[in-house]
């Protein structure tokens, strides 16, 4: 998953960071580099928490949304990508039938992407839950 995270500095050296995306979840380092590294393991933290609690994780959005957010005026802007995978649990293999066309058409547009079938279905059917 991508996460804009917001970073803001006193002094132009220390960095504080936010992740507008989820609200709790801030960081901050000595450096810029340190900001973002130490961001990356919050986020992590962050969402291992709401797979505890059972929480769904979070939708998306665009960055150009949390931007006009006079909250993080004058931020600088970056996005952290982290692996959520771990925190969804443990993969199952399934069994489901679906047209033989339909499946042809599933793994032409997962080896585009350079993904797996197994793959391009879970993220499909994630973008599909996040609008239920």
């Amino acid at each position: 998953m991508k996460f804009p995270v917001v970073l803001h500095t006193d002094d132009g050296v220390r960095y504080g960071v936010t992740v507008p995306g989820l609200p709790g979840c801030f960081s901050a380092g000595d450096t810029l580099d340190e900001a973002l590294d130490s961001v990356r393991e919050a986020i992590d933290l962050h969402l291992e928490g709401m797979a505890e609690e059972g929480a769904p994780l979070p939708e998306p959005r665009l960055l150009a949304e949390y931007q006009a957010d006079p909250d993080y005026a004058g931020g600088v802007w970056a996005v952290v990508e982290v692996d959520a995978s771990r925190v969804e649990g443990k993969t199952e293999k399934v069994n489901i039938t679906l047209p033989r066309n339909l499946i042809r058409r599933i793994d032409e547009a997962a080896r585009i992407r350079g993904a797996s079938r197994s793959g391009f279905l879970a993220e499909a059917a994630r973008q599909a839950l996040r609008k239920v």
